[in-house]
């Protein structure tokens, strides 16, 4: 048996190579199917904005098991399915694998385990980084970014995988910085917070992914609070009844035109809840990235900055992010 491939940049950079390659070598690739589950599927809502915004494909964010039970009629072997799976065997992400393969479209899967049940039904596999000693430029979601750039530019002409793939390279330095820059405040929100039952995220456009993974893997999932990921966007059609002056809610400022919509939001939420933690990307030093890809690029950034604040709840509700209640600990 051959060891593990070791998920090392240059191997990560010559499977995403291989994988662009493939999607620029397809005679032809009329829609995009963006499918996972849970977290990974928050991954994917971010790539449905750039493709939509920016080209005329039709791009589909599906949850892994709404795709496989809508069998859309437009997948065909013009096709390309993205998909991701950090253990690599969620059986919904594995089976729409193997039914998008079936209708012959081309397939690319991220994965932390090459030699998983998603890898193996996949065309094209690329591994990413994860843990302690991970690079944030080889995580899953920068990757994923690259991609979709890639497939930008050969629907379009354009040529904005390169500044993409510098920007991706700067993000640890940014990442990084700001963690540093937050950690107090995070403690702080984290140690006023240790015994709220309830949070809301908000967010919307290419950083609405972050704010529904937060809400639904860190906070419900892993610390057990209940909590919704709220699309700034629906804010004044529904939810905005809900706020109220000890309500604690997490607001995400993006860039570009979403940004209007997440100021309004927050205009009317800090005069009515006095519970409000913002975090502002246009508060970020986002030089080494090109102005047009800043709000995009964001999501890159929000998603490891919750973490912190995440990391720090769980430390002072005394509840580590691993323990869990009922996943992986019985049948479902």
């Amino acid at each position: 048996m051959n060891p593990p491939e070791v998920l090392t940049p240059e191997r990560i950079d010559e499977r995403v190579s291989a994988a662009v390659d493939a999607l620029r070598s397809r005679p032809q690739i009329s829609n995009v199917f963006l499918t996972a589950c849970g977290g990974s599927f928050a991954l994917m809502m971010p790539l449905q904005h750039v493709l939509q915004s920016s080209t005329v494909l039709e791009a589909h964010a599906l949850n892994a098991r709404e795709f496989t039970t809508r069998a859309p009629k437009s997948l065909g072997p013009n096709s390309l399915v993205v998909l991701c799976s950090h253990s690599g065997d969620t059986p919904e992400t594995v089976e729409a694998a193997r039914f998008a393969r079936e209708q012959g479209a081309l397939t690319i899967a991220l994965t932390h385990e090459l030699e998983s049940p998603l890898a193996l039904a996949s065309e094209f596999v690329i591994g990413y980084q994860h843990g302690d000693a991970k690079r944030y430029a080889y995580t899953s979601a920068p990757i994923l970014y690259r991609i979709i750039h890639a497939l930008v530019d050969r629907a379009t002409s354009s040529s904005t995988l390169e500044p993409a793939t510098d920007a991706v390279a700067a993000l640890d330095g940014i990442v990084e910085g700001l963690l540093a820059a937050h950690y107090d405040r995070a403690d702080a929100w984290a140690k006023a917070h240790a015994r709220s039952g309830l949070i809301y995220t908000l967010g919307s456009g290419p950083n609405y992914g972050s704010a529904y993974s937060f809400a639904i893997c860190l906070l419900q999932e892993m610390l057990w609070v209940h909590s919704q990921g709220i699309n700034s966007a629906e804010y004044f059609h529904g939810p905005f009844e809900i706020t109220d002056f000890d309500v604690p809610f997490i607001d995400l400022l993006g860039l570009g035109v979403s940004r209007p919509i997440d100021e309004r939001t927050h205009a009317f939420l800090v005069t009515k809840s006095d519970d409000v933690l913002t975090l502002d990307a246009a508060e970020w030093d986002l030089a080494l990235v090109p102005e047009a890809l800043r709000p995009s690029f964001a999501h890159l950034v929000f998603t490891p900055l919750l973490r912190l604040y995440a990391e720090r709840l769980a430390d002072h509700r005394g509840h580590p992010l691993s323990v869990r209640r009922y996943m992986w600990r019985m049948e479902y």
